[in-house]
């Protein structure tokens, strides 16, 4: 979202690349580089001063051809529509390079709920879904949560679809609390995810992540549960970056015996944000915000915003890394792709590292359908299994075809989605 990086323009040169590839006609390509529907709006919110703020909403939908639109909600200050329309587009291949049966979407409001009080943010959820309820559904486009929205935002979306629908739907959001309809393992699953994909391109190497190390950008939800996977299996994390929410800028915060997740994370808020003078306090180095792609690690996970690993910051990455793992959407520019491909490092493209998150979703629709819900090893064996067999497809391909592994997870992804549109009679 910084400058004049689209992220959108990315996703459209990275589709038109594959297209190419895959010869696709000019009927189908046409047809999925861009969103099928879009919806903006404006939600007037009462502040808790009385006064009326109005907020800029979006929904889009990029493609419903092998099942309902799937994807979160993004609460931002910097949302852009062309954020929006990237992240449904990569929603769309990241359902079907893990070959579940949903489509792509993606939505967001420009706000900062960090300035916002929860009954404000309530106000902001329900008035979001009053106004897009009639083109979301169980069956039609099923939310979730993503940046700077959780499980309760996504509690009082469902309530108010429920009043408006007049019925109980607890398949129409995911990312719910357990308890009112969300999955156990749900909270882990995106990074989770991350490293069995990781675990995966090692084995692939004769390595283990026993004995690995691993730097990664970010300290939310995925990068959080990605540390703590990665260190269980006995890696070792040497840096997190992230926001400080004293001075409201980022830093890396590096230890090089290892870090303790358990601790940052107690000097953690609810966004991701870590107290800088209390790791300080700890022994961390506190270092520039771009430094966790300078260090000498074998592993290196973005796991934060889009359009971090750059023309600019690609050459910093030291010799040592050996695979980079995409737990953020869209981190990596086709700039920086190049020089990544020119150091032969494995990259694991963000629709196929990320996608437990949108794994366990369909986990918990399944769910929800059945009204029968797993235990938590129930979900993620289930989630490993899938995870490992869509990573090995892409990896076989992109040996097969000796092709990039990014452009590997795109033939496969979008020749099932184009597969489904002919199949329709759509093209």
């Amino acid at each position: 979202m910084s400058g004049n990086f689209n992220p959108f323009e990315m996703a459209q040169r990275q589709f038109d690349a594959v297209a190419a590839k895959l010869n696709l006609d000019e009927g189908t390509r046409a047809l999925l580089r861009a969103p099928r529907r879009e919806y903006h709006f404006t939600i007037p919110v009462r502040m808790d001063n009385g006064q009326v703020k109005v907020f800029q909403g979006f929904r889009v939908q990029h493609s419903d051809a092998r099942g309902p639109a799937k994807g979160g909600i993004r609460f931002h200050p910097d949302e852009t529509v062309d954020t929006v329309r990237a992240l449904a587009t990569w929603m769309t291949w990241k359902t079907s390079c893990v070959d579940i049966p949903l489509g792509g979407g993606k939505g967001g409001i420009i706000c900062d709920p960090r300035l916002m009080s929860d009954a404000e943010q309530e106000r902001l959820c329900r008035g979001y879904i009053s106004q897009i309820a009639r083109d979301i559904g169980p069956f039609q486009d099923v939310p979730a949560p993503d940046v700077m929205t959780n499980g309760q935002h996504m509690l009082w979306m469902m309530d108010e679809y429920e009043k408006i629908a007049g019925g109980r739907f607890p398949g129409v959001i995911t990312g719910k609390p357990v308890g009112v309809g969300g999955s156990l393992g749900r909270t882990e699953a995106t990074g989770y995810g991350v490293v069995y994909t990781v675990r995966e391109a090692l084995r692939r190497m004769n390595k283990t992540i026993k004995g690995s190390t691993a730097s990664i950008q970010g300290f939310g939800n995925v990068a959080q549960y990605a540390a703590k996977l990665f260190i269980e299996l006995g890696g070792k994390v040497t840096c997190v970056s992230c926001w400080d929410n004293t001075d409201k800028k980022s830093y890396t915060f590096k230890k090089t015996s290892g870090i303790d997740v358990d601790f940052l994370m107690s000097i953690t808020d609810k966004f991701g944000s870590i107290t800088k003078g209390r790791a300080k306090e700890a022994g961390y180095e506190i270092l520039d915000a771009n430094a966790w792609i300078e260090q000498d690690v074998e592993v290196l996970m973005p796991n934060a915003i889009e359009n971090q690993v750059t023309a600019e910051t690609a050459p910093k990455i030291k010799s040592t890394v050996k695979i980079i793992a995409e737990g953020a959407n869209g981190p990596t520019t086709p700039e920086a792709d190049e020089i990544v491909k020119s150091k032969g490092i494995v990259m694991i493209p963000d629709f196929l590292a990320n996608a437990g998150g949108v794994t366990c979703s369909y986990f918990e629709q399944v769910q929800n359908n059945m009204n029968y819900y797993w235990t938590k090893e129930e979900v993620l064996s289930k989630l490993d299994q899938k995870m490992s067999t869509a990573f090995n497809a892409v990896a076989d391909l992109a040996e097969q075809k000796k092709v990039y592994m990014r452009d590997a997870a795109y033939m496969i992804a979008i020749e099932r989605v184009a597969n489904a549109c002919k199949l329709r009679g759509w093209v």
